[in-house]
Formats: structure tokens, C-alpha cells, sequence
């Protein structure tokens, strides 16, 4: 899927999610960014989102694998 958009969810503190859509240089920006402190800005499918590091709990990125039928 190079080159596509990625489904993600950003988890933080409290139980907040945010789902959006990287592509995969946003993606390993993020990734790389994860553990460190302040703020990093993410480009998604529709806006820029700026997210407090400190606050973030999980990553979760949907796999590659194509799914076919109801599962």
C-alpha cells in the first residue's frame, strides 16, 4: 500500500481516541516521534492535527490485508 493512506487511531490519556488517515512518511514521522515530549504535527487525509506526545498511550494502524466478506 505505498503511497496510500493508512488507517490509524491515536490513543491518549483518559480514553480519548482520534482515528485519521496517514499516509506512511506521516506515519513513520509519527512512529519516530512517539516517546519524546511536546507537541508533533501530523498531516491527515482532511487537516493538520497538532498532538501532546505526553499524552499518547497507543498507536494502532490497520494492517495491509486485504479482507474479503463479513469479518
Amino acid at each position: 500500500m505505498s503511497g496510500g493512506l493508512r488507517r490509524t487511531t491515536i490513543g491518549f490519556k483518559g480514553g480519548q481516541v482520534l482515528a485519521v488517515k496517514l499516509s506512511e512518511d506521516d506515519l513513520k514521522a509519527l512512529r519516530k516521534a512517539l516517546g519524546g515530549d511536546g507537541w508533533h504535527e501530523v498531516k491527515t487525509d482532511e487537516s493538520t492535527v497538532a498532538i501532546d506526545l505526553g499524552q499518547v498511550v497507543y498507536l494502532n494502524v490497520e494492517s495491509d490485508e486485504q479482507r474479503i466478506g463479513f469479518s
